[in-house]
């Protein structure tokens, strides 16, 4: 049985340097076993170079890393208990994904074919055509069914599912839910696709330039900023002395996101007339990431955009 008490991957102090490029800055996250988290932000935040780095395929510069206790950099026993799947997985040109399943018992000890059978059937793959002649919908089939059907005690998905159209992503949510339920393990989404993903999130990390600027349960993060909405006056008096994440109006009216209110401010903004609103989990990491709405919703509906 899995201890749930135990952290998983801890890290402290992590700091990544390409360069003059900071990628990480000084990093220290502690991920819990048996949860699924969320690993948010924007492009180039450094999410993909966490994990790599995580997982034993990039060095840090400075700090330390221990995943099931231990150093994992060219570490067997650790690595063979994780499954890394990327969006730009590569496989050999000539290979098809028949002979990418056949392989995968190799690498995963808990590797379930009678699982990866059933997923070929759902996302429809066709697995006697080469690897190098398939879509990019395809390719991301492969990667999902081989992070699924391995079972492996830590799982990355590094938006692998971004190539599937919106029926095969629900296919995959559905099938990781389930599968986890029955199968627990410790699972790292790395999305831009939040509100797609945020009912499956049980655990939100959000990495802004190389540094961790939110790491809480998701119910946390979902109760931690309001949206006060009213006449522009009284709005703006209520939010005079609280940390203000993002403003809009119309005419005489407002809409302000604050950072998170206590039972007492809930019921004075109530008594002033005011409505409040819940931010979206997408809402909350556009606006405490300083990004734009529409620069963030561009990321997240661009499923054949750059990954980050």
């Amino acid at each position: 049985m899995t201890d749930t008490a135990t952290p998983v991957v801890e890290v402290d102090g992590l700091t990544k340097r390409f360069g003059d490029v900071v990628a990480l800055d000084d990093v220290t996250l502690s991920v819990r076993s048996g949860a699924i988290t969320g690993l948010l932000g924007r492009n180039g935040a450094g999410k993909t170079t966490l994990m790599q780095t995580i997982t034993g395929q990039d060095f840090a510069s400075s700090g330390t890393i221990r995943v099931f206790g231990e150093h994992p950099v060219e570490n067997a026993k650790v690595l063979s208990r994780i499954s890394f799947i990327k969006e730009s997985q590569k496989y050999p040109d000539e290979f098809k994904p028949k002979h990418v399943f056949a392989c995968a018992p190799w690498f995963y000890e808990n590797w379930d074919a009678d699982f990866a059978a059933q997923l070929i059937d759902d996302f429809q793959l066709p697995v006697n055509r080469r690897i190098k002649k398939m879509s990019r919908g395809q390719l991301s089939a492969v990667g999902v069914i081989v992070g699924l059907a391995a079972r492996a005690p830590l799982t990355f998905f590094d938006e692998p599912y971004l190539g599937l159209d919106a029926v095969a992503r629900q296919i995959f949510y559905d099938r990781l839910i389930a599968d986890y339920g029955e199968h627990p393990r410790t699972i790292i989404l790395s999305t831009h696709l939040i509100d797609e993903v945020a009912n499956i999130l049980e655990h939100v990390v959000v990495i802004d330039k190389g540094r961790i600027i939110m790491d809480e349960s998701a119910e946390s993060a979902r109760d931690s900023a309001t949206t006060v909405v009213g006449p522009r006056g009284a709005v703006d008096a209520f939010v005079a002395t609280r940390k203000v994440l993002h403003r809009e109006g119309v005419g005489g009216l407002a809409s302000v996101t604050v950072e998170r209110l206590d039972a007492d401010e809930r019921r004075d903004a109530l008594a002033a007339g005011l409505e409040l609103a819940p931010v979206s989990l997408q809402q909350l990491i556009v606006r405490t990431t300083n990004s734009t709405v529409t620069e963030f919703a561009e990321s997240a509906s661009a499923v054949n955009g750059v990954r980050s």
